[in-house]
């Protein structure tokens, strides 16, 4: 493929994409300020497309690239976090999607404070949700300046940084204009194209080794300047002080933490009962089972055919391990056709970045409206919505600039934070919330607070800040905490708080909570009258 043809293509695909996708937030977003249209959609979308939303959701620029990019550096380390990813998923579909999707009416602080009715536990699910989403949204808008700087062949800090804001004013429009329904358009259209072109890539992988998986990770071990290592675990905790546990404690906080992040469990929402939610998620499942796979073929391919030091050499953090494999893949072949579908690949990464951004833009956003604004009982359903708006440009404004700071960084770290916050403080509070009858409102509050300053607090002293070639900040030592994630002691944290704050609320408010919750019980098992 010429270089500079593609880079057209690619140029041009991105331009149409922007007005394609734009066009359709108007089209599809709501009509007028009401809360129903704007926070679910009306529940209209079909279990089929509110599935394929669900995915395109979860399968952020984080989890397509960053995964990647993993596997290619870290062999069978990094195949195993590609398949937490979507254990992470099935998790969801089978303990929580249903209750949530029952009890719940817009946003996380509905089912948090559904039994307890207080607007300090709503107020805390709004800190923690921006808490959690923040740090994900300042690494893809970072991100995206290098990928669209390595994509089109420019070699500017200024025009990275212009790209960083014209994608973040691009996934702000989607939000405020598109609402629930309009950004869940995007999202099919991203899943499709991304999925659709990973796959295509991975069977041109696969055909170039005779169809033997075999043979494609042998090529990637020869290549990857370790050997047979490559193919066995501990590669990526190499050197650490305790490395199966450091493993351990990766695989639980993705598993428990990755899908929980709130702009994955408002989708919950939007279904319009419990057996559509039910249908959903099992298409959600599908697609990010299949994707990982997609993942793990293309990185190894990537390896094989380029060599691991060529994409340390691109990107030291991997995030151009996807581009790099599929154009090692398509550039045997000069037609035309190959062209297209690297311009595809491309697209696809545009569209993930764009897309991604924007659903948890409108997460934190219908949070602040919901369940702070709203909490307090005084906005009307047509003051929520505008405020929902004006919140959603807020936090859209505010990740920008943040994302403009940080550009050139290893942003590792903040992913694992969010999920991390995710495992420790929200997935016991939903878990309590949902499955133990007697969790009082300091419970959720102990979860909420305790496990999140739990995470803040050991998070800085991980190997993956400092202490490590490849941590962030490789040449510091304050790496006092010798694990990559917190999670080993802070999830136990998140969970020994809920129970403790519970137990120490006193009788009454335990049977209180009791009951509430045996009304609460037909509702919650088998959404009798959940709407």
């Amino acid at each position: 493929m010429n270089d500079f043809s593609a880079q057209s293509m690619s140029l041009v695909a991105f331009c149409a994409v922007a007005s394609v996708t734009l066009l359709l937030c108007v089209m599809t977003g709501p009509d007028r300020d009401d809360l129903q249209e704007f926070y679910t959609g009306y529940g209209t979308l079909t279990p089929f497309r509110n599935g394929m939303a669900i995915a395109g959701d979860y399968i952020s620029a984080a989890t397509a690239l960053g995964t990647c990019g993993l596997v290619a550096f870290f062999g069978y380390d990094g195949m195993l976090l590609a398949l937490s990813t979507a254990l992470s998923m099935m998790l969801l579909m089978l303990l929580l999607a249903e209750p949530l999707r029952n009890t719940g009416r817009f946003t996380m602080g509905d089912v948090l404070a559904g039994r307890t009715a207080s607007r300090a536990v709503r107020i805390t699910a709004c800190v923690v949700t921006v808490l959690s989403l923040m740090p994900m949204m300042l690494v893809q808008l970072a991100g995206a300046g290098q990928l669209m700087s390595f994509i089109l062949g420019f070699d500017s800090d200024a025009l990275e940084t212009g790209m960083v804001v014209g994608l973040g004013v691009l996934m702000i429009s989607y939000a405020v204009i598109g609402g629930m329904k309009g950004t869940a358009f995007i999202q099919l259209l991203k899943i499709f194209v991304l999925l659709g072109s990973g796959v295509m890539v991975a069977l041109v992988i696969l055909a170039r080794y005779g169809w033997d998986p075999g043979a494609l990770f042998d090529a990637a071990a020869a290549r990857s300047g370790i050997g047979d290592a490559f193919l066995r675990t501990g590669v990526e905790f190499a050197g650490h002080p305790f490395p199966k546990l450091d493993m351990i404690s990766i695989h639980v906080s993705i598993v428990l933490g990755a899908a929980v992040l709130p702009h994955i469990t408002m989708r919950m929402f939007t279904a319009s009962d419990a057996r559509q939610v039910r249908r959903a998620m099992s298409w959600a499942v599908s697609s990010v089972t299949l994707f990982s796979l997609v993942i793990v073929v293309v990185a190894f391919g990537a390896v094989a055919m380029v060599g691991r030091g060529v994409i340390a050499a691109a990107d030291p953090q991997g995030n151009t391990t996807f581009l790099l494999g599929s154009r090692a893949a398509l550039s045997a072949d000069e037609s035309y056709l190959a062209a297209l579908l690297f311009t595809t690949v491309t697209t696809a990464v545009f569209l993930t970045l764009l897309s991604s951004v924007a659903g948890m833009i409108l997460a934190c956003a219908n949070s602040l409206a919901h369940d702070v604004i709203a909490g307090r009982g005084t906005a009307g359903a047509r003051r929520e919505v505008t405020v929902a708006r004006v919140a959603a440009l807020a936090v859209g404004v505010v990740a920008v600039v943040l994302a403009t700071l940080v550009q050139h960084r290893n942003l590792q770290p903040l992913v694992t934070l969010s999920i991390s916050l995710g495992a420790s403080a929200i997935a016991p509070a939903l878990v309590y919330s949902l499955f133990w009858r007697r969790f009082t409102r300091r419970g959720v509050l102990w979860t909420l607070i305790g496990g999140s300053l739990a995470v803040l607090l050991l998070a800085p002293f991980t190997n993956l800040v400092s202490g490590y070639p490849n941590s962030a900040l490789p040449e510091a030592h304050f790496n006092w905490f010798p694990f990559t994630t917190p999670g080993l002691v802070t999830i136990p944290v998140g969970f020994a708080l809920g129970w403790l704050g519970t137990v120490t609320s006193g009788s009454r408010k335990v049977r209180e909570q009791e009951r509430r919750y045996e009304d609460l019980e037909p509702r919650l098992l088998a959404g009798v009258d959940s709407r």
